[in-house]
């Protein structure tokens, strides 16, 4: 019998880029959607609603401005957590001069589609 991977490193996932950041998927099945996200100075996830679904997001390190809708704005920094519920905006930038701002993003259901908003 294989026992199933069910641990996984976020380094191995946390992938730097001089472009848009990249959205490293780590597991995606019905249930949920887990992404990490590295983000550099300077570089933004744009703002967005999962129509049909949660995304929770846990900060390892950096900070970066947290996007809320309606023009709210807020620090989120490491050792936080977000909760955008079903169609709640949200989206951040990294603002700070030297560190990444990196995070692992949880989806749920895996389904909860996507479409870009108003910061």
């Amino acid at each position: 019998m294989t026992a199933e991977v069910r641990k996984f490193v976020v380094s191995e996932f946390a992938c730097p880029s001089d472009g848009e950041p990249i959205r490293s998927v780590v597991l995606e099945t019905e249930e949920s959607l887990i992404v990490v996200w590295h983000v550099l100075p300077g570089q933004k996830l744009a703002a967005h609603i999962h129509p049909r679904g949660q995304d929770t997001w846990t900060v390892l390190s950096g900070s970066a401005d947290y996007y809320q809708g309606n023009g709210v704005v807020t620090k989120l920094k490491a050792g936080e957590i977000a909760v955008a519920k079903p169609g709640q905006v949200h989206g951040a930038m990294n603002t700070e001069a030297k560190n990444p701002f990196v995070f692992v993003s949880v989806v749920a259901p895996g389904n909860a589609g996507f479409a870009l908003a108003e910061k």
